[in-house]
């Protein structure tokens, strides 16, 4: 069994002595006041945090659905297929959502008590107390900003209230500056490697404060955030000469590579731990993923300028889609990049929450968006990844596929680039709709590629019946994100 393996079955057997069933419930199984005190109890508690994130109405499948069908390279089929009208939700899309919201605030819960109980712990030290306050403050962070992107302001439920049922919308900003209060307090205090591969460091706490400094446009401080990141030497882009190298990154095997920040942990074995997405993404008998596949979305090489401008040398456009046809023409491709041929029931692959690959495009970007120009290191960060992408060393300067700096000296020439290149290093992996929401250029594409016009009520979920239904100090009318 191996490491991955080891940290999912601590999952499982563990999970039921550490959280709670629903968001409004108490803690159930043991009494919190007698089941956090050893470093063995209290790694349980942690580990229940990450359960609810990895469930397939969450990140192990439909929030990715959801987001690469927004993208403007993919389109989404069944009862997926409403979402590329983009005029919000209809009722199937918008329970999906209801058990989103559920799913993150059943892992701030969880983080919750452990921050709550773990302090009264009779057998931790300060250094145990700081990695593991450390690793659940990143964690409830982490939920915030997901729910923060998509829902705007929302509760905010803390280890002091988070008995309270009625509780306000924060404002978005009072959200964000939650968010970061916790994400900073575990840069500080997590340490440099992380207690199991899976779970953060310290600088995995700094890889998603910038992200969350990226869409807060503060890019000075992103810019600063990415290169102490990069500065550490503690990650590298893995080479690849051929398309399926890119297995080395997406495939199943792929565990703890250089390029690795911080991955979601999924694993064939034990049963119950395997990644849901890649049954979304396949096409039955294809041959990438035995157990099936519901094709929930699919493009088409010709007909989507996205793809179709794609250079078809970039070994990423390779790797990244098949052809599959089945009634919507000759054209129609299917994306590959999360395949597993020999799962049995649920694939083996890891989410690749955030890559190396990542933080070089971020900083590239936010040096052009601070400086008000590129400079001669944001373009090499940016060639590394493209030289990558071609089958070169990533660390080889490479003049038949680098881009030029004075072809791209203008900032907004620059900062197009960059997002292009990030669209095609991170197609397939639910990243592409929150840059161009970021960028404010959601509607403009989708119209350009897609040729749909975009309502401003489809640029946020809706606050969830289930929580106003409960929570009182939420008004379903004046308190619901607009029309919905």
């Amino acid at each position: 069994m191996n490491i991955k393996q080891s940290f999912l079955l601590i999952c499982t057997v563990l999970l039921m002595a550490a959280c709670s069933n629903e968001l409004e419930e108490h803690p159930k199984s043991i009494a919190a006041e007698v089941f956090y005190n050893t470093p063995a109890e209290v790694e349980a508690g942690l580990n229940a945090i990450y359960n609810p994130m990895r469930g397939s109405g969450l990140l192990g499948a439909l929030y990715e659905c959801q987001h690469e069908i927004y993208s403007e390279y993919l389109y989404g089929r069944g009862s997926h297929a409403p979402l590329n009208d983009y005029n919000g939700l209809d009722n199937t899309n918008i329970t999906r959502i209801n058990g989103m919201w559920k799913s993150l605030y059943e892992s701030i819960r969880n983080a919750n008590i452990v921050i709550q109980k773990a302090p009264q712990g009779t057998e931790l030290t300060q250094a145990d107390l700081d990695k593991y306050l450390g690793e659940a403050r990143f964690l409830r962070g982490l939920c915030y900003f997901y729910l923060v992107r998509n829902w705007s302001g929302v509760p905010l439920r803390t280890e002091t209230n988070m008995d309270t049922m009625n509780l306000p919308r924060a404002s978005e900003q009072e959200v964000y500056n939650y968010l970061l209060a916790d994400l900073q307090w575990a840069e500080t205090h997590l340490p440099d490697a992380p207690r199991l591969v899976g779970t953060p460091s310290k600088w995995v706490a700094k890889a998603v404060l910038t992200d969350v400094y990226m869409n807060l446009h503060q890019y000075d401080l992103a810019r600063d955030k990415a290169l102490e990141v990069i500065n550490s030497g503690r990650f590298a882009l893995v080479n690849v000469t051929v398309a399926d190298d890119f297995d080395k990154l997406f495939g199943p095997d792929a565990n703890g590579t250089s390029e690795e920040i911080f991955y979601l942990k999924y694993a064939r074995n034990p049963s119950g731990q395997g990644f849901s997405y890649p049954h979304y993404c396949h096409y039955p008998n294809s041959g990438y993923y035995p157990p099936g596949g519901y094709y929930t979305f699919y493009s088409d090489s010709e007909q989507n300028s996205f793809i179709k401008n794609w250079d078809k040398n970039d070994l990423r456009y390779i790797f990244n889609w098949y052809p599959q046809t089945f009634g919507l023409g000759p054209t129609t491709i299917l994306l590959k990049k999360f395949s597993d041929p020999e799962a049995v029931t649920a694939g083996g692959n890891d989410y690749p929450m955030y890559r190396y690959a990542d933080i070089l495009l971020f900083y590239a970007e936010a040096v052009a968006q601070a400086e008000g120009a590129p400079s001669a290191d944001a373009m090499e960060k940016l060639n590394m990844v493209h030289r990558r992408a071609y089958g070169k060393n990533p660390l080889v300067p490479d003049p038949t596929v680098d881009f030029q700096l004075a072809d791209y000296a203008g900032q907004q020439a620059f900062i197009d680039l960059v997002v292009k290149e990030r669209g095609y290093e991170n197609c397939g992996e639910s990243k592409r709709w929150l840059d161009l929401k970021r960028l404010g250029i959601a509607e403009e594409v989708i119209a350009e590629v897609k040729g749909k016009q975009m309502t401003q009520r489809h640029l946020l979920w809706p606050i969830p019946t289930t929580e106003y239904n409960y929570n009182t100090a939420i008004d379903p009318t004046t308190d619901q994100n607009p029309g919905y």
